[in-house]
């Protein structure tokens, strides 16, 4: 029952998308982008714009872009369930994965620019003005009394992407200590597990963690560095501190050959795309703070305007998404038994 009427909702949901003026419908060219929310303002304000010109000097048609923002997770199961995007851009490309095996994308996607990658980022921490607690290292947000923030990863990829950051993390900083009397395994258990505790709140999603942080709450938000930049450029008050152990965050985007098909938008849908890898939206995404997508799996940064963190790492480090996200977040994952554990206050 409950699944039915949800099927209803996201049916009505992407109708409302489409729904255009009748009279303008013959020149008109529709799609639906169903994004993670991160990125709202730079496609809203500026990309969605731009290839709006693009396609009416290439094309002559108008072309009308519905779009649709929320937790990168709600974002595939919305898709897998009804909602009938034909853009995914979303946080992890685990996500998109989920997709592909509900049989909605059929195309090799990460055989695309950059392996279907179309901005970079890397977790940060944001922390108030001027750093009164003095949090520099994953170890500090560990700390008695501190209280972190980030979303819950059940439906937020930036929180995949913070708890990935913290393991990985803990696994580089036992590297680093030959002497340790514990294995890296168990050093990064041990961090994700004391910070874990120190967490005050969860919220849905990365934006809201965000906007939680600014109404005063917490000490310090694992985020990524994208989402602090513009903020602190408009005079937030608040820092960046990019620790030295941290995630190279990857963030893919690809049609959904089912719907584009249905829809018979599959050019405007491709020539979108193309145009979020070429050098007005890159530039666009730069300026609010995201890096480019890498040029080689070499984990070297395609642009120096940003700092590389010493001990940055890929996910491909850490044996590729399908084994990370069983390893943390699957029914028996690390993250899963440790809020279990806490929970019950062990």
């Amino acid at each position: 029952m409950h699944s039915a009427l949800a099927v209803v909702m996201l049916s009505v949901m992407t109708a409302l998308l489409r729904l255009s003026d009748p009279a303008s419908a013959a020149e008109t060219r529709e799609l639906i982008l169903a994004a993670y929310s991160v990125p709202k303002e730079a496609y809203e304000k500026r990309i969605v714009p731009a290839f709006q010109r693009h396609w009416k000097q290439r094309s002559g048609q108008e072309v009308r872009i519905r779009s649709s923002y929320g937790a990168s997770g709600a974002q595939a199961r919305a898709i897998i369930g009804g909602f009938e995007a034909d853009i995914a851009a979303l946080s992890v490309e685990g996500d998109l994965d989920q997709v592909v095996k509900a049989g909605l994308i059929t195309h090799p996607w990460r055989n695309g620019p950059h392996r279907g990658m179309i901005t970079a980022s890397v977790v940060a921490f944001g922390v108030r003005k001027g750093n009164p607690k003095g949090i520099k290292t994953w170890e500090d947000l560990a700390n008695p009394g501190i209280e972190v923030l980030y979303p819950n990863p059940k439906t937020s990829g930036g929180a995949m992407w913070d708890i990935i950051a913290i393991y990985g993390a803990g696994l580089k900083l036992a590297a680093q200590q030959p002497t340790q009397t514990i294995t890296p395994e168990a050093y990064a258990k041990s961090l994700l597990k004391r910070i874990q505790a120190n967490v005050k709140v969860m919220d849905k999603s990365g934006r809201e963690s965000v906007t939680t942080f600014e109404r005063g709450v917490g000490d310090v938000i694992v985020t990524y560095e994208n989402e602090l930049l513009p903020r602190i450029k408009s005079g937030r008050p608040y820092e960046l501190v990019i620790p030295s152990e941290t995630v190279l965050v990857e963030n893919p985007v690809a049609i959904i050959d089912r719907n584009v098909d249905r829809h018979r938008v599959r050019d405007v849908a491709e020539a979108f795309v193309a145009f979020l890898h070429g050098e007005e939206a890159q530039q666009t995404f730069a300026e609010l703070g995201f890096r480019p997508p890498e040029q080689k799996g070499s984990g070297a940064q395609a642009s120096a305007s940003f700092p590389r963190p010493l001990h940055l790492f890929t996910i491909a480090e850490l044996g590729g998404w399908d084994k990370v996200a069983t390893l943390l977040f699957g029914p028996q994952g690390l993250w899963i038994r440790i809020t279990e554990e806490l929970a019950r206050g062990k």
